[in-house]
């Protein structure tokens, strides 16, 4: 499919439904305490944005994304300042731009799995990397610095400082996360994308 045709009506209307469903389900969001502090919550937000990347291609992918947040906002005002929905977007768009940019190149289920893989490690690394540079400082705004560090250390003594929290929290959090999203998105694909293309 070609890039140049992305906003046609249908497509336009089923990046709207598929960024509605996104914001909906990152109102449910549930913590992986063996990996991450509680204030760490995991949603399934990007299964519907995957979905509509793997239909639509890795432009409609980013729409998808930048409508699930302005439709969250809307749903739930922001509680940290435009910082997590912004880091939301981020490392959302770090999963399924190069999943939907590999799978356009290959479109097999061997392609679509390379793409969800690649895309789940660029996922992680752009979330530690993120929370290290922004989140992290950013929350030591509403909880100290020290106390952020402490939860992590709780769960793993390996966490010292923001860095080693990120990388032994944060990407850990988000493998597991891209994993689930993952394995759901291959589960129902075929079946919505019968809907969507017949």
């Amino acid at each position: 499919m070609k890039e140049k045709k992305i906003f046609t009506l249908k497509h336009v209307v089923l990046m709207g439904m598929f960024g509605a469903l996104g914001a909906v389900l990152m109102l449910f969001e549930f913590p992986i305490p063996f990996i991450a502090p509680p204030f760490y919550g995991l949603d399934l937000s990007e299964i519907p944005v995957l979905v509509g990347t793997f239909s639509m291609g890795p432009l409609a992918g980013a729409v998808i994304e930048l409508v699930k947040i302005l439709v969250k906002l809307v749903l739930k005002p922001t509680s940290t300042g435009f910082v997590g929905e912004f880091a939301n977007i981020c490392i959302g768009c770090a999963l399924i731009l190069p999943a939907g940019w590999i799978y356009k190149l290959n479109k097999t289920k061997k392609g679509a799995l390379m793409g969800m893989v690649v895309g789940t490690i660029s996922m992680a690394v752009a979330g530690a990397v993120l929370n290290a540079l922004i989140m992290i400082p950013f929350y030591s705004n509403f909880m100290p610095l020290d106390s952020i560090i402490a939860a992590g250390a709780a769960i793993n003594p390996a966490v010292s400082n923001v860095w080693t929290f990120a990388f032994v929290c944060v990407a850990p959090f988000n493998l597991i996360k891209g994993a689930i999203v993952s394995l759901i998105t291959t589960l129902i694909y075929k079946r919505i994308s019968i809907i969507i293309h017949g």
